[in-house]
């Protein structure tokens, strides 16, 4: 359990800001309220991390595949980099870099459909996904990240060429699979 001005001790900052930020992230998930004691980082179990990648993937693969038909390929092209950012934090086994950079190429493929209500809600759900970072040893999770890392680029590839059988999958198996 984390106190807030106990992490305000910590950080050398006042306990208000400190409180306000695990409030916030409190009311998006990622910690709860433990009574006259603090703060508690939420565990996500394997089966809330299953329906959470299933409703990404309910939201995400019709997008794509609208986008697939209807962007243009020099539009894709300005997405490489962001698909190569995952690559190289996944290949350093930097989770958190991963974690941000996966979170802005999936927000970047998905603010081409013009809805910021449907980027905001995939963006949370997302986020959700992802919290808490793993902690555990980095080694064994890197073939997972890079894989993972891979299908940004191959999504990419299929989006390019209009493959939509190609982009339902890779959508539908990047979400069943991975972290991302």
């Amino acid at each position: 359990v984390y106190s807030a001005p106990a992490l305000a001790d910590r950080f050398g900052v006042s306990a208000t800001p400190v409180r306000e930020a695990m409030q916030q992230l409190a009311t998006e998930g990622a910690v709860e309220v433990v009574p006259n004691r603090g703060f508690r980082v939420v565990e996500r179990g394997a089966r809330e991390l299953a329906e959470l990648a299933e409703v990404r993937a309910l939201i995400e693969v019709p997008v794509m595949l609208r986008l697939a038909r209807t962007v243009p390929a020099a539009r894709w092209a300005g997405l490489r980099p962001l698909a190569e950012a995952t690559a190289t934090a996944a290949a350093g086994g930097d989770l958190a870099h991963y974690a941000e950079s996966d979170r802005a190429f999936h927000g970047a493929v998905l603010s081409l459909s013009g809805n910021q209500q449907l980027v905001q809600v995939a963006e949370d759900l997302h986020r959700r996904s992802q919290w808490p970072l793993s902690t555990g040893p980095v080694a064994g999770r890197r073939a997972d990240l890079v894989a993972d890392a891979a299908e940004h680029v191959a999504l990419l590839d299929a989006l390019t060429a209009q493959d939509l059988p190609v982009v339902s999958s890779l959508v539908r198996e990047h979400f069943t699979g991975a972290s991302g």
